[in-house]
Order: C-alpha cells, then structure tokens, then sequence
C-alpha cells in the first residue's frame, strides 16, 4: 500500500465537507499570487531570483502552504491548487489501492481513478 489512510466514500464526502473551504481559499490565493507575478511552483516571482527583495514570501504564499499542510496531514492529497483537484485513497472491495477524486465544481465526489492512471483515468463511482 502506498498510504497509510485510506477513506471510505461515506468518510472522503464527510471530509470534503470540512475541507472544501480551505480549498476555495487555496484557489483564491493562487489567483492572487498569479496577479502579483509570484510563481507558487518555483517561490519566486516570474522571472526573479527569490521570494523577494526582503527575502521572505509574500504572505498569500505562506497561508497556501499551511492550508496545504494542513488537507495533508488529513491524508487527503493536494494535487492541483488553482482547480482544487484532491484524492483521497481507498480501498476497492477488490483489495486495490485507488483514489476517490474530486475538484472544485464537481457537486460532490463523482469519480474514482487507479493510482498509475491518475486524473485522465477518472471513471465514474458506479465503476468502482
């Protein structure tokens, strides 16, 4: 097994719903960070050397990472902060290791994708 967590659909939607804030304001401050010119993925401001002239990251950048920290430390993966793409991992009856998938938008968690097939391999929760 890859994860050490894994959720049932009852528990992943429970966990969306205390988590879902937290990523409609990760989305928000990625925005924000793109209007500033700010690069999350580098933690520098496009095209500069470092977080800034005063050496420190801007505080839009240091409010993500503890937002992300913390859907982490719930064993919920992060896997895109400007469309709120998660996983949580499951346990299919068959024994295999998958994850359950939602992204902002979706009215709740509709699909499911194997680990190896990632986000393009979503299929539909009836297929699980």
């Amino acid at each position: 097994m890859v994860h050490k967590k894994h959720f049932s659909l009852v528990e992943a939607i429970e966990e969306l719903i205390e988590i879902l804030p937290m990523l409609n304001e990760i989305a928000g401050l990625k925005q924000r960070l793109d209007e500033k010119g700010y690069d999350v993925y580098k933690h520098q401001y496009f095209g500069g050397m470092g977080p800034n002239g005063e050496k420190f990251f801007p505080q839009e950048m240091e409010d993500l990472a503890a937002l992300a920290q913390n859907i982490e430390r719930r064993g919920v993966q992060l896997k895109g902060l400007e469309n709120g793409l998660i996983d949580f991992p499951h346990i299919r009856a068959n024994g295999e290791e998958v994850y359950l998938c939602y992204q902002l938008g979706d009215p709740e968690v509709l699909y499911w994708h194997t680990i190896e097939a990632g986000f393009a391999g979503r299929q539909p929760l009836d297929t699980l």
